[in-house]
């Protein structure tokens, strides 16, 4: 019985450390990652448009202009963390056939709670969701994921 009290204490300040922490982070951050891959403009549209859909966080398209650029916004109803994500693909200057392009995802996003805070910046980090797209991106067009951006 003792040892659990121990344990359960120990538990209680980790939170209120984590909380504590947490409340000292910036509430909004910004977090950006670039692909660079060996298709076209409208190969690579197709995969990220796919890799996004199937998320469940729900968005509103704020623009829209494929095979460049969009950008959606989590929707309102959700309370917890919100933002927008911005991806843009952009035709690599340095090859002439128009077979690769970058493949650039920004996230301009904030977090609510300072457990969820600590966690997104110290745990999962705030690229987390956005390496997972361009992995499937990836993987979708038989590519390598290497990854660059802050």
């Amino acid at each position: 019985m003792k040892w659990m009290l121990i344990v359960l204490g120990a538990l209680a300040v980790l939170v209120v450390l984590v909380a504590a922490i947490g409340s000292r982070l910036p509430r909004e951050h910004v977090a950006s990652r670039t692909l660079r891959v060996r298709r076209t403009p409208q190969e690579v549209w197709a995969a990220v448009t796919q890799a996004t859909a199937a998320s469940s966080v729900p968005v509103d398209v704020l623009e829209q202009d494929p095979p460049r650029r969009q950008v959606t916004r989590v929707k309102e109803s959700e309370k917890m963390f919100g933002g927008t994500w911005t991806i843009a693909i952009e035709p690599d200057p340095s090859t002439s056939s128009g077979q690769a392009c970058t493949l650039t995802i920004t996230e301009n996003g904030w977090v609510a709670n300072p457990i969820f805070r600590f966690v997104s910046r110290f745990v999962m980090g705030h690229h987390a969701t956005i390496d997972g797209v361009l992995k499937q991106v990836a993987t979708a067009l038989n590519g390598q994921p290497v990854l660059s951006g802050e």
